[in-house]
């Protein structure tokens, strides 16, 4: 359900920073493109620039080998500024791998707090050097992670982040994020095959990410500058007639989008990086921060259509009013369409989406979300400014040395999920895919896996889990990264 929060305070500069992002851009028209008005030429949207993809780092033989760097000093929103990025862009660049491919990634920090990698969404082991979110890199060192991707991986959407406990919230706001493309080669009749990476922070008029404040933390910050792919408002040409395939990637430290394209159907075809039985189209797509949505884009006729995200409240009562962010559609980008009518083959009515997976099962477990004023557990945020708030899962904040939860490889269980507060809270479970059996708003399933869902304010889901392949010791969360800081997080074991 969407439903329109209550603004906050704009920061200092973003007015200023965002008319510099226009300024920055092209102004006018890039020959040969064509306007929508069939002048011939393609009319940008505000922000002046087509939509730039990030570098990609593809496997070769079987391997990809990178080196990623973690520092501050990227351009964002076509301005320097202190943000931060992987090998100095953010997003970093888009790794592409295959099923089977073994890949490489040598990370370096040149931050000043300890980091480390996660592969969102992605199963590999939890082990040693693998997906591994108990490594603590230091600043100014370097680890070196590898990674088997099963034969059997489903090829789609997932992206890399940092996942260190008590600076993961700063590190996706400052902007180290980047795209993973598990595929096999072209598999859909589309022109275009784009990665549309969303994120958000805020900037002072010297470029400078803002720190937050204890209620910021407390709601979960929502930056003031939402960007795609870095950038503010680009365009992203079409041609009429021709179908696109837009991988969306919600990048955001905790906020919600709810996704439409003005005057188009977005015709979904995969969720968090797994096909749906079938292509479905929707007039607006709610994604939870981490979430993915792969979707076709048909344009029938020239002109520019713009895509925004609605507004969305993350909470009721005194938490809603308080969840900040805009008080209005946020515009990403205009759909620039332009150019003769060219044409697409249709889609497939199917898609290889893998089984939905059916009883019986091996056992059942609770679990509950809470947030609340009172005494703070290991994982705690120290009082946020003395307001003493804590965020607890079974009531305790989060120790990496102790086992929340013991399950045995192999086994199928049902967990559900309570969430006592009065904010949404995005659930996401490392290494291990769920699939949603039912919540307490009743809402359809897709029918397919997932890695992160929204638990409703005051609600419950229910998911299936299937802990097969790897045995090892990983996490499960609250994806609004200032919750999980401050201790909504826990440990699984998978033991043979």
């Amino acid at each position: 359900m969407t439903r329109a929060p209550i603004g906050r305070r704009r920061a200092l500069g973003v007015i200023a920073l965002g008319a510099v992002g226009v300024a920055a851009g092209t102004t006018g028209w890039v020959s040969g493109l064509g306007a929508p008005a069939g002048s011939g030429r393609l009319a940008l949207g505000a922000g002046g620039r087509l939509l730039v993809q990030p570098a990609v780092l593809a496997s070769r033989d079987g391997v990809l080998d990178v080196e990623l760097t973690a520092a501050p000093g990227v351009a964002l929103a076509g301005r320097d500024t202190s943000a931060l990025g992987f090998n100095g862009t953010s997003p970093g660049p888009t790794l592409r791998v295959a099923p089977g491919d073994l890949l490489r990634i040598r990370l370096t920090n040149h931050l000043d707090a300890p980091t480390n990698l996660h592969l969102h969404g992605v199963h590999v082991s939890p082990q040693g050097r693998g997906d591994n979110p108990f490594l603590s890199i230091a600043a100014g060192s370097g680890f070196d992670y590898a990674y088997r991707i099963p034969t059997d991986h489903p090829t789609g959407t997932y992206w890399y982040h940092p996942h260190h406990h008590g600076y993961i919230a700063d590190q996706l706001f400052g902007g180290l994020v980047g795209a993973l493309l598990i595929e096999h080669g072209q598999d859909l009749p589309v022109a275009a095959d784009r990665v549309l990476m969303i994120t958000d922070t805020t900037l002072d008029a010297a470029g400078r990410v803002v720190p937050v404040g204890a209620m910021d933390k407390m709601m979960g910050r929502q930056g003031e500058l939402v960007l795609l792919n870095g950038q503010h408002h680009p365009a992203i040409p079409a041609t009429p007639g021709v179908a696109q395939r837009w991988r969306i990637i919600n990048a955001c430290t905790s906020r919600v989008l709810a996704l439409r394209l003005e005057q188009h159907p977005l015709t979904q075809i995969a969720h968090d990086g797994v096909f749906l039985p079938a292509p479905t189209d929707r007039d607006q797509i709610v994604l939870a921060p981490a979430g993915r949505a792969d979707v076709i884009v048909h344009p029938a006729r020239a002109g520019q259509y713009v895509l925004v995200t609605d507004p969305y409240d993350r909470g009721s009562g005194m938490m809603g009013m308080m969840s900040g962010g805009a008080t209005g559609p946020i515009t990403l980008a205009t759909l620039a369409v332009a150019g003769p009518v060219g044409s697409s083959p249709p889609l497939p009515a199917t898609l290889p989406a893998p089984p939905v997976p059916q009883g019986p099962v091996d056992g059942q477990r609770a679990l509950t979300f809470a947030m609340g004023m009172g005494g703070m557990g290991s994982g705690g945020m120290g009082g946020m400014g003395g307001m003493g708030m804590s965020f607890t899962i079974d009531g305790r904040g989060f120790d990496a040395r102790r086992d929340d939860q013991t399950v045995r490889l192999g086994s199928t269980e049902d967990w559900t999920i309570t969430n006592t507060s009065s904010m949404d809270h995005p659930f996401h479970l490392h290494v291990w895919r769920f699939h949603v059996l039912a919540d307490s708003t009743g809402t359809p399933r897709t029918a397919t896996f997932q890695d992160v869902v929204l638990i409703p304010a005051r609600g419950w889901v229910r998911l299936r889990i299937l802990f097969t392949d790897y045995p090892g010791r990983s996490v499960y969360h609250c994806h609004t990264a200032d919750h999980e800081d401050a201790g909504m997080m826990g440990t699984l074991t998978v033991t043979t």
